[in-house]
């Protein structure tokens, strides 16, 4: 009986994993540097290039980082998730690693030759990250620019992925978040429905913003979402109701 309920509990978490998008590949551990920007609250990591608002609103919070120009992608690596740790440096380095979200971008400065001014200039990989994040990889404030290492890690989201309408009728974009798996997005498709049975492709405007020339006002939408290495597609029908309003945001299925 033992090994039954140990089978059975194998089962089922395996089929938790899977669910919650904890499956997808971890890629091999990589070096970088990482830095911090703001104080205590946090309050400076709101916003940022992806496009994602209210990071705490959208369900971020604090676990996420401003990346340099070699790990962006001209935006496609929004959303990622990154496990980070202090590395070879006995001075700073505390035990332990933390998980961030990709959700900025930290810009280059290539006239500076200051380590800190050019701590995001190609071709280094570099992670910015908000000040609580980046105390919890050193053993001492006075750290400023670390080693680390990473590593691209599943993301777990709580729900599914969400769709928020943005825009004018005139330019309608929406913003794809709580992204799970690879958490980085590879392509959105649109249907019209009622309009049109085909999925059409959008256009990623930046980060995490999608939009389409197609007619979408006043029609019930359904989206499909592929993951960044696009071998996996989710598919959300009719999440969007014929009567949705710019503002609003609707619930997907997940990875």
């Amino acid at each position: 009986m033992a090994k039954i309920s140990i089978a059975i509990v194998c089962v089922a978490a395996t089929a938790w994993l899977m669910a919650s998008g904890a499956m997808a590949q971890v890629s091999e551990w990589d070096t970088a540097t990482a830095a911090y920007y703001g104080d205590a609250t946090g309050r400076d990591s709101l916003g940022g290039a992806c496009g994602y608002g209210n990071l705490f609103k959208q369900g971020y919070g604090l676990e996420t980082a401003a990346v340099s120009k070699a790990l962006f992608n001209d935006g496609s690596t929004c959303g990622a998730c990154y496990e980070i740790r202090c590395y070879n440096d006995s001075r700073w380095c505390a035990p332990g690693s933390i998980t961030i979200s990709a959700t900025n971008f930290c810009w280059p400065h290539p006239a500076s030759s200051n380590e800190s001014a050019s701590r995001c200039n190609p071709p280094r990989k570099h992670f910015d990250l908000p000040q609580p994040m980046f105390f919890k990889l050193v053993n001492d404030y006075r750290a400023s620019i670390i080693p680390v290492q990473f590593r691209k890690v599943p993301c777990v989201k709580k729900g599914g992925i969400m769709f928020e309408m943005m825009g004018d009728p005139d330019f309608i974009q929406v913003l794809v978040y709580n992204v799970g798996g690879s958490g980085d997005v590879g392509l959105v498709w649109v249907k019209v429905n009622g309009a049109d049975e085909r999925f059409w492709q959008m256009d990623r405007v930046w980060g995490g913003i999608w939009r389409t020339n197609l007619r979408l006002v006043g029609y019930s939408l359904s989206f499909k979402v592929s993951s960044s290495d696009y071998k996996k597609e989710v598919q959300s029908d009719n999440v969007i109701p014929a009567n949705w309003t710019f503002g609003q945001r609707f619930e997907g299925k997940q990875f």
